[in-house]
């Protein structure tokens, strides 16, 4: 598990980040309502990561989804990236089923 610590680029500030703390943050300052989570390419992630640290955020990445830290689902062109308390819930399938032949049965009755 990599523990690199960098200094951010504010001069005045002394704080440190770790590349965890990098991805999370992210997720959370860069979604945009109603959205949960973030693009890794959209949003801006993947380059902001690689200036901050020097390389490819997906090692980071999928290290912190092995370990229930983030949740990755994949995306067009990329990947989204999520909290774990902010992880979409997918549908009952049953409900999923119902819906569906509803939809039809309405389109069928309308057509």
């Amino acid at each position: 598990m990599s523990k690199q610590v960098f200094r951010l680029d504010s001069p005045k500030d002394e704080e440190t980040v770790t590349e965890e703390e990098f991805v999370i943050a992210a997720i959370r300052e860069l979604r945009r309502e109603p959205y949960k989570g973030i693009h890794s390419v959209y949003s801006g992630f993947n380059e902001a990561f690689r200036r901050q640290f020097g390389k490819d955020p997906v090692e980071v990445t999928t290290r912190m989804r092995d370990e229930g830290k983030i949740i990755i689902r994949p995306s067009r062109n990329g990947v989204m990236l999520y909290l774990p308390e902010d992880q979409v819930k997918p549908l009952d399938p049953e409900e999923v089923r119902r819906r569906v032949l509803a939809s039809v049965k309405k389109a069928r009755r309308a057509g």
